[in-house]
């Protein structure tokens, strides 16, 4: 692409073959031809066939498939129909949530504007956006969305809001004169307007020199296009765990079929055994209670205002150990505000949603500098809606000047009835300032007493050493005081004191003048009276929230378009890395891939970067090993919001490109909102841990006593389909339970989980082996007590053995669960108390219920039996509670 910034207005008219009249109709249609139409290229959208098939290849699922195939070579048709149930069922519900995520694209396209304003053949017409073509001359005013990628020619008073495309909270000015410096980021280029930024004030004319794919826009299309996105940390956990499991499987099964062999019995018999361990092994209630578990997680951080788009993100949250966050309406408000009114001798502090005050000679020199911000000021302002409203049009920091105004009961309506405009002088660049002239009512408010005695008033507001050099006065205690030396180092030492904390500076300053007209020489002789600050301020609540990431082990990462000294003054603010130096695009982009490594690892705030570099700072974070949550609302945060591990966009500023490229929106655009997604995260994630040994320890006992009972004459233990009901009754019902338990105490001051270790660690081990050991011991014993060689259709053994290893997992649940509340708490888990119920229920239906016990080939205990089976299986309460006591191991 080329540098047109650097060009002026006559090189780009004559490089792009047109005039300030425009292009004709035929050429448009040759160049039409040639460059194709204005649009953002459709990426091609997987289809639903391919999205549905993707849901099916995953570790767990494949071992689910094949116990399926295998079940239904058995003749085992329902066990076959009971696992392909649940494996459909965790498909679909993944095939919905990622057929949202394909929608990005369409979201880019929508913000294609459908009209614009060209000159053709001599003469002004308006034509569809996406029939624009370079060297079209566009012409622009307030409220026009940018069509293309534009030089521009002319411009009167012309601001355009880039916040979506570059992080700038305040509309740049724009000018006509070329950039000669090299690699100038897009918020600095001046001369260009840029394709989906909105104009917000004046009017101008540019000249279109890039469309479609060709512009910024369409660069970020192609950044969106081309982000690879990896696994969750629990898609990565749960994979390794099913490629465990099925090697763990496949052992199981081949010892148990040579055991068999050995033993004498016959190879039609031990392949259904083998068959059956491997569906021992498996748990297939897994995929099913993870999507239930992130989909619960999912609702109750809905109720907090965080949005999930994709449910693996429930769970990613919990990992996270850097947050990149964008500062304009992230961090902050997204409205600009007046902080201070520095005068001669006092200096006002504003605080937000506050009224101001000040009394006697202070109260009227505020209010007069005040009085005079209002009347030289383009934006409108309701007065009946209060001093924070929304209702408000202009320039945010014209509007900001309102709002500081009716703080103190100074509105622009009522002072327009006795101070009504009757001349102007507009900002422009060269003078930058801004003046207006105003015929003044005897019956003027008090505070401006001092206007009494003249016929006209000029009021002035603009960069402050720009007003100094045509004011010979300064107003102090309303007076009027030569400017001297003295003043003049005072006031330019605030302006620097101010603009170095990355406050905006405005200087206002009046002359009383005895006509309206005399353009010329009206500047001059001005009486300076103080100065204002602006600045987009932080929210409230998120010094607070950045303190918790920082107890939580999370570090966060300032990324933002916006100019350094803005970015820096923010991030003390926030205590974002107290002391470090802000890095900036220009930086970013000559630092090669070892340095960036550097930087990622030591900065906390970078300005002015581009998307690219935002993209650049994601990956280099996660080459880092670090698990990554960028944040952001605009056009340009989305190629980062898609690479990062978790995406968070902002629901109510946000555009529908970074909504779309998310994994999680923010509804209330709180920083806060975060920290308790992470908190929810790290909940979910403890529980699905929680879950998981719940689930392994309990496998291992079913498989232990498959390859143990053979050796005691007990050929098949456990028949295919009770393997199946128990898995589902418990790793489905108790392992719902499970997933839902509350908060530990101590969740957000631990580190993040290691995002490189597995689901298990290897302390995790002895618990397995012991809870697994002590379900086989018991469940065996039973079985061996109730053996009958001489009745081989007497079934009780092994009813035994059914029974004891549903009520030990029961029991088994209730000592996993959270160590902040009792095992038998109901208040704190209704959920688990109503699961651990309802499985004991079923657990007892299969045994008695006629129609149930002979499908699953079971016979009704007796009362004393029944009791006995459950005291055997209150032993692995007892064991676990030992366990844990023994260890003091208070993590779940």
């Amino acid at each position: 692409m080329k540098d047109w910034y650097k060009k002026s207005k006559e090189e780009v008219l004559a490089e792009l073959g047109t005039s300030p009249k425009g292009i004709s109709d035929t050429e448009a249609d040759v160049r039409l031809q040639e460059h194709g139409p204005n649009k953002l290229a459709e990426k091609r959208q997987k289809s639903p066939f391919k999205l549905l098939l993707q849901q099916f290849t995953e570790t767990m699922v494949l071992i689910l498939i094949a116990a399926a195939l295998l079940s239904l070579f058995l003749g085992k048709t329902t066990e076959a129909v009971a696992i392909m149930a649940i494996v459909l069922l965790f498909g679909f519900l993944g095939f919905f949530q990622e057929y949202r995520a394909e929608r990005a694209m369409a979201a880019l396209n929508r913000m294609v504007v459908p009209k614009v304003r060209v000159r053709r053949n001599g003469a002004a017409k308006e034509i569809s956006a996406k029939e624009l073509v370079p060297g079209d001359i566009v012409e622009l005013e307030a409220g026009n969305v940018v069509p293309a990628d534009l030089r521009v020619l002319s411009a009167f008073n012309l601001k355009i809001q880039e916040s979506a495309l570059t992080g700038e909270s305040e509309p740049v000015e724009k000018d006509v004169d070329p950039i000669n410096r090299e690699d100038v980021p897009i918020g600095d280029r001046r001369c260009m307007a840029f394709k989906g930024t909105v104009v917000t004030y004046g009017r101008g004319v540019g000249i279109t020199v890039s469309t479609g794919m060709g512009t910024e826009l369409g660069k970020i299309a192609n950044l969106i296009d081309t982000v690879e996105t990896g696994k969750t940390p629990l898609q990565e956990r749960l994979d390794k765990l099913g490629k465990l499991l099925a090697l763990f499987g496949i052992v199981a099964a081949a010892a148990i079929f040579g055991i068999g062999l050995l033993l004498g019995e016959s190879a039609a018999d031990m392949f259904l055994t083998a068959v059956s361990v491997a569906v021992a092994v498996v748990p297939e209630g897994l995929p099913a209670v993870v999507t239930i578990t992130l989909a619960l997680g999912g609702q109750r951080m809905l109720k907090r205002n965080a949005l999930i788009r994709k449910l693996p993100a429930v769970e990613t949250l919990g990992s996270v150990t850097v947050i990149c966050s964008d500062k304009t309406g992230t961090l902050t408000q997204n409205k600009m505000t007046v902080t201070a009114v520095d005068l001669p001798g006092q200096t006002v502090a504003f605080q937000p949603g506050a009224t101001v005050e000040a009394e006697g000679p202070s109260a009227e020199a505020l209010d007069f500098a005040l009085a005079v911000s209002v009347l030289c000021n383009d934006a409108t302002f309701k007065k009946g809606a209060g001093p924070d409203s929304e209702q408000m049009v202009g320039d945010p920091t014209e509007t900001a000047l309102l709002i500081a105004g009716g703080k103190r009961g100074i509105y622009q309506e009522d002072l327009l009835e006795k101070l009504p405009r009757v001349n102007e002088l507009p900002f422009d660049s060269d003078r930058k300032r801004m003046s207006t002239v105003h015929k003044v009512d005897a019956a003027s408010p008090g505070y401006l007493q001092p206007l009494q005695n003249t016929s006209f008033v000029l009021c002035a507001k603009g960069a402050p050493d720009m007003l100094l050099t045509v004011s010979d006065s300064v107003w102090v205690e309303g007076k009027e005081v030569p400017l001297d030396a003295e003043w003049e180092e005072k006031i330019l030492k605030a302006n620097t004191r101010m603009a170095q904390n990355g406050i905006r500076v405005l200087g206002l300053a009046f002359r009383r003048v005895d006509s309206a007209e005399g353009k010329a020489d009206m500047e001059k002789g001005l009486t300076f009276i103080g100065l204002v600050g602006i600045i987009d301020p932080p929210r409230e609540e998120v010094k607070a929230a950045v303190e918790k990431c920082r107890l939580a082990g999370i570090r966060p990462v300032m990324i933002t378009g916006d100019h350094p000294l803005t970015a820096a003054a923010i991030g003390r603010e926030l205590h974002f890395g107290e002391g470090s130096e802000v890095i900036t695009g220009d930086r970013l982009q000559r630092a090669d891939e070892d340095e960036l490594l550097v930087l990622a690892e030591n900065t906390s705030v970078y300005a002015r970067v581009s998307p690219e570099d935002k993209l650049r700072i994601v990956s280099a974070l996660q080459r880092r090993g670090e698990v990554v949550a960028m944040t952001g609302d605009g056009v340009n945060d989305s190629p980062a919001l898609r690479k990062a591990d978790i995406g968070v966009a902002m629901g109510i500023t946000g555009t529908d490109v970074a909504k779309e490229a998310a994994d999680m929106v923010l509804l209330d655009d709180n920083f806060t909102t975060i920290v308790a997604a992470v908190e929810e995260g790290r909940v979910i994630f403890d529980n699905l841990l929680r879950f998981i040994r719940f689930s392994l320890a309990g496998n291992i006992g079913k498989v232990l006593i498959m390859l143990v009972a053979p050796f005691f004459g007990m050929t098949i233990a456990l028949q295919p389909l009770q393997l199946l009901w128990l898995n589902l009754l418990t790793d489905g019902l108790l392992g719902l339970g499970l997933g839902t338990e509350p908060a530990e105490e101590d969740i957000m001051r631990r580190p993040p989980r290691d995002p490189e270790k597995g689901a298990l660690e290897k302390k995790d081990a002895f618990q397995l082996v012991l809870v697994g050991a002590t379900i086989a011991a018991t469940s065996l014993g039973l079985a061996l007590y109730y053996y009958n060689p001489a009745d081989p259709e007497d079934h009780t053994w092994q009813t035994m053995i059914f029974a004891t290893i549903g009520f030990a997992q029961v029991f088994q649940a209730l000592a996993l669960r959270s160590s902040a509340h009792s095992a038998f708490a109901v208040t704190t888990n209704p959920l688990m108390m109503v699961v651990v119920v309802a499985s004991v229920l079923l657990q007892l239906a299969v045994i008695y219920l006629p129609f149930l016990e002979s499908f699953f080939r079971l016979v009704p205990l007796p009362l004393e039996d029944l009791l006995i089976s459950v005291a055997a299986g209150s032993v692995v309460f007892i064991v676990i509670k030992i366990e844990k006591m023994v260890l003091r191991d208070k993590k779940p």
